[in-house]
């Protein structure tokens, strides 16, 4: 069995969605499909989880929102039409999305997640309604039926682990189940959702609870490639990656696999394998516990923008017992998240992204530590990026951090900081986010020799 997860870009009109029943059909092994909200049709257009997004705000701000209601019941209209569903799908669509709109926006959190998950939610009624059109037996299934079960945070709900026991059901069907991603309930019996993409941590999820053999991530380009496209035109593609390489890469900028889907899979030893919606004779990028390449070797790049250095400095803070606690505990209070934490004799920097950390959390951040933590001095740094070389062989690899470190002083990137984790299977480089372009084409360079298109 395999379960097969298509994103947004693979959804956005009815020739597409018409490729993801193909591709389906094509293997009778794809039993359990799970789908993300229509996408972008073009540059111009707007995803349907977007245009959700701007309805509840201004329906929590009093404001009209009736253009956009019918904005997207039109786009789920027109999908209908293109794709000759019966006027009843399209009735019932209409009807739940109006439903969910216009309920009760009291609780901000709760109300916001409700209307995001429709976009999902009415995306499987339709799939489902068109694998049933050919003459195939399928059917749409609500994750609150199957059982996916969240907790109360929402918009960045966790799974309650005793899921999976009740997801397992899910493998005696006999025919095709279409599933939502991105979201499940709360106990109360409320919408909650995972952060954003979180379609893919669905699939994941659910490839765990059935025991899949394969876990199929279909999105719009042929493989993860070594470095961001974007970024380097003509990097080369990656044939396979580990969990844990796939796991630092997401975390580092690489959007096209979640790095919370990473988790069940990995638990369950179910190997991912990343392939194109528009070419699915591709082989695709394979994701697998243990690599089957040998070598020391960088099998990736990854970067991404959006943090800021909280720098401390106190002479003998090394002979200071529970200073990091009592840091982190500041940082608890304010619910804040950090990601790296570098350190020396008498300094640490306390690396954390920018959204956890307005002008007015940092103030009373600076308050706290100088207080409570007696330090000679407190700084913050905004505008940083960090750039990550991964790989499992890396460890193996005698003067890696030299020609990293070469590359970037070759390039007139300066350094602002270094942390590599005791694993050695990735090295974190902080730079001004001014130089990420340059850092990463750097790197490139220097680990992959000149791209193909230039």
């Amino acid at each position: 069995m395999k379960v097969c997860k298509f994103g947004g870009s693979s959804l956005a009109d009815a020739s597409q969605v018409r490729k993801v029943v193909d591709i389906v059909l094509s293997d009778p092994e794809r039993k359990i499909v799970v789908v993300s909200a229509p996408g972008k049709r073009n540059k111009a257009d707007t995803k349907v989880t977007d245009m959700l997004i701007a309805c509840a705000d201004r329906r929590i701000a009093e404001q009209d929102y009736s253009g956009q209601m019918k904005a997207v019941i039109d786009r789920y209209s027109s999908l209908c039409a293109e794709l000759e569903l019966s006027s009843t799908v399209a009735a019932d669509i209409a009807g739940h999305l109006r439903s969910v709109i216009n309920s009760d926006p009291s609780h901000k959190g709760r109300y916001m997640d409700a209307v995001k998950a429709a976009g999902e939610d009415n995306c499987a009624r339709l799939v489902a309604a068109e694998f049933v059109g050919r003459g195939v037996q399928a059917r749409y299934l609500d994750p609150g039926d199957a059982g996916l079960l969240l907790t109360e945070e929402f918009g960045n709900a966790q799974l309650l682990s005793d899921s999976y026991a009740r997801l397992a059901d899910i493998r005696k069907y006999d025919g095709i189940t279409v599933f939502p991603g991105f979201f499940g309930y709360t106990r109360s019996g409320h919408v909650a959702t995972f952060p954003r993409g979180g379609s893919d941590i669905t699939g994941a999820i659910l490839s765990a609870a059935v025991k899949a053999d394969l876990y199929e991530n279909f999105t719009d380009v042929d493989s993860v490639f070594a470095v961001d496209p974007s970024l380097v035109s003509g990097a080369a593609a990656i044939a396979e990656l580990t969990y844990r390489e796939m796991r630092e890469l997401s975390y580092a900028g690489f959007s096209v696999l979640h790095e919370e889907a990473i988790l069940p899979t990995a638990q369950a030893g179910i190997a991912i394998c990343v392939k194109n919606t528009n070419n699915p004779s591709a082989a695709g990028t394979m994701i697998v516990p243990k690599h089957h390449l040998v070598g020391s070797r960088v099998v990736g790049i990854a970067s991404d923008e959006g943090f800021c250095s909280i720098y401390l400095e106190k002479y003998l803070m090394n002979r200071e017992i529970g200073f990091g606690r009592k840091l982190l505990e500041i940082l608890e209070k304010e619910g804040i998240p950090f990601e790296h934490m570098p350190s020396g004799i008498d300094n640490i920097s306390v690396i954390v992204r920018e959204k956890w950390f307005s002008p007015e959390v940092e103030k009373r951040v600076l308050e706290r530590v100088k207080k409570d933590l007696g330090v000679n001095e407190a700084e913050v740094e905004r505008g940083l990026a960090i750039v990550m070389i991964v790989g499992e062989g890396m460890r193996f690899a005698v003067g890696l951090a030299a020609r990293a470190t070469a590359a970037l002083s070759e390039a007139g990137v300066n350094i602002e900081m270094i942390n590599q984790g005791s694993s050695e299977i990735s090295m974190m480089f902080g730079v001004k986010a001014v130089n990420r372009k340059k850092a990463v084409a750097s790197l490139y360079q220097a680990f992959f020799g000149p791209a193909k298109h230039g």
